[in-house]
């Protein structure tokens, strides 16, 4: 009789086990599916990713700015909608990121101006009807600094001069944020030398603002 038992015993016992290691197979299997299916999801992005760039770049212009892709224009035809050339057109910029992640790379927001400043001549726009104004405070105070700052925070020279002189040379208006130097440590020797300090962003972009109301 304790033999009986004690073979149910030991079979029921087998059994749980098969049980339970069927059960994490069978777990550890599905799991393998949603990483496997997983990974092929995002291989197949990344490759309409890789697709779409390399259509961008065999497609795109740059009226004016070279600053990378993402500086440029994609040529449409037919365009029905278009802005007057004879006005003139005050882009008033307000810049507070910056990626301190990838400091060798060109500032994003200084990028974007050039982009719309292509994108208002590829309209049709004279450029010599443009005036950019650039506000800069928080964290973009950085993409605007000399050599010897940028070097001193990031061991390297500052990416964005050759883009920031370009945008000089055709009369953008660089401001920065007194404020902002003080909490983020950048003093008016470590600006470059075209910028003019207000107090306060917000005045200045409230005044500018106004002026093209």
């Amino acid at each position: 009789m304790k033999k009986t038992i004690l073979s149910l015993v030991a079979g029921l016992f087998m059994l749980t086990c098969f049980s339970q290691n069927k059960d994490h197979n069978v777990e550890n299997d599905s799991i393998s599916m949603t990483t496997a299916k997983t990974d092929s999801i995002m291989e197949e992005k990344a490759k309409k990713r890789q697709e779409m760039m390399a259509k961008i770049e065999a497609t795109v212009t740059f009226p004016v700015l070279e600053a990378g892709t993402f500086s440029g224009v994609i040529p449409v035809e037919d365009v029905t909608e278009i802005p007057d050339p004879n006005l003139e057109y005050k882009l008033l910029f307000e810049l507070v990121n910056f990626d301190s992640d990838t400091p060798s790379k060109l500032d994003a927001s200084i990028v974007e101006v050039a982009r719309i400043i292509n994108l208002h001549v590829a309209s049709g726009i004279p450029l010599e009807n443009i005036s950019p104004v650039i506000v800069v405070h928080a964290g973009s105070l950085n993409a605007f600094t000399t050599n010897e700052f940028y070097n001193g925070k990031f061991k390297m020279d500052n990416p964005n001069m050759k883009l920031i002189g370009e945008l000089e040379k055709l009369g953008a208006k660089f401001i920065s944020c007194a404020q902002a130097m003080f909490f983020f440590e950048v003093d008016k020797e470590a600006l470059l030398p075209m910028f003019k300090v207000s107090l306060t962003a917000q005045t200045i972009l409230s005044s500018y603002q106004r002026r093209v109301m």
